[in-house]
């Protein structure tokens, strides 16, 4: 298990590791990590801190893509760049005799440059834990765009290998599966391993897939039930995932627009005074409270964003966050603020020039609750939350 925290330290933002033991420095892999800068692998560090070992990786100016993802869809051209990295960091690692399976395959350790998709890696000399390359596959299998149908089949066709081989089928093979993403269309081998299993072999693998991703057995009860193998079978359980994963985005984008446009309908229920005369009318604190939500206020106490929505992104990268803020101080994914059952967090999303909260500067990725009348400092902008 991976013991990870996120600190800043001479000005950069690191992910850390620590270490379950004394680490052999002079060994050769934590040799090639400290003497050389390996493209496509995070920079990387061995550090002791009160009798204890820690990794530390530069993941300054990136973003996982855990939280790049979290609700947007992946495209096949963010596959195809993907797959070309790992093409490349293979090559890289056997050019300097490292072992491949030691890199780090979780969502959360895998960081994107966010002008562009350029990936890096987070290496683990002599690692003998689960990487997490089957983790990976699951989020991809929840996050693709189900509008494309090509890309559905392809990633669905990945996941059910590497279920059934293991990360043997990183040597070569996703390769050549990933080439149908290159075509306008289908080819007609796509299906050809999917039409030779029997029914329940099918049964079996689906069942499986989908409990790992959603964690709802409903969900599998409904769906492994095929009426017959191949094809069919996968159409339909992907044309289920397909509708919810676009009602969810519909939801989200609809929800969005009207907070940022100013959209906020009350409606007023009608009342007979006639009958009501002389009776004593009791109205709740939740009807007063949900017309005074959370805000952010500028300093001269004016209003800046109602915190109705339950997740707001910040920062100056137009399309990737809810909230734009063109500052030079601002990082292009900076800050979020979310709302969990009416307590309102404030979390940091590995800014550069940092998040404070009452003056108190926040780790990357570190979330902390907000009390009325906070000062929340993103870079040089400053709130007042109410």
């Amino acid at each position: 298990m991976l013991h990870v925290e996120y600190v800043r330290s001479l000005n950069c933002n690191y992910e850390r590791i620590l270490l379950d033991k004394m680490p052999e420095e002079r060994r050769y892999q934590y040799s090639i990590l400290g003497r050389c800068q390996i493209k496509g692998l995070l920079p990387c560090s061995l550090r002791y801190i009160d009798g204890q070992a820690y990794l530390y990786y530069d993941i300054s100016s990136r973003q996982n893509i855990a939280l790049l993802y979290s609700s947007r869809c992946i495209t096949r051209e963010w596959i195809r760049d993907f797959l070309w990295s790992l093409r490349h960091i293979r090559q890289e690692l056997g050019r300097f005799l490292l072992d491949v399976g030691n890199i780090i395959w979780y969502p959360e350790q895998i960081f994107q440059e966010l002008e562009e998709n350029v990936f890096s890696f987070l290496y683990i000399p002599y690692y003998e834990g689960e990487s997490g390359f089957m983790k990976l596959m699951e989020f991809w299998v929840e996050h693709i765009d189900y509008n494309d149908e090509i890309l559905v089949d392809c990633v669905y066709r990945m996941y059910e290998r590497v279920e059934r081989n293991g990360e043997i089928y990183l040597q070569t093979q996703i390769f050549e599966d990933a080439e149908c993403l290159e075509d306008t269309k289908l080819p007609e081998l796509a299906y050809r391993e999917v039409e030779e299993s029997s029914a329940e072999e099918l049964r079996e693998n689906t069942a499986s897939a989908l409990s790992t991703i959603d964690g709802r057995e409903e969900d599998v009860q409904q769906q492994e039930k095929p009426t017959k193998p191949g094809r069919k079978g996968i159409r339909g359980i992907l044309e289920g995932r397909r509708s919810r994963s676009q009602k969810l985005r519909e939801d989200y984008r609809q929800a969005m627009q009207q907070e940022m446009m100013g959209y906020h309908h009350v409606v007023a229920e009608q009342m007979n005074y006639e009958s009501t005369y002389g009776q004593t009318v009791y109205f709740e604190d939740k009807a007063e409270s949900a017309k005074n939500p959370h805000r952010l206020l500028t300093p001269e106490g004016k209003l800046f964003l109602s915190l109705e929505q339950p997740n707001i992104t910040i920062g100056k990268k137009k399309g990737e966050v809810d909230l734009v803020l063109e500052d030079s101080s601002i990082s292009r994914m900076h800050a979020r603020i979310t709302n969990q059952e009416g307590s309102i967090y404030l979390e940091d999303l590995n800014s550069t020039n940092g998040t404070f909260q009452n003056g108190q500067r926040m780790q990357p990725y570190e979330k902390k609750k907000l009390e009325e009348g906070d000062e929340i400092k993103l870079g040089k902008v400053v709130f007042i939350f109410r």
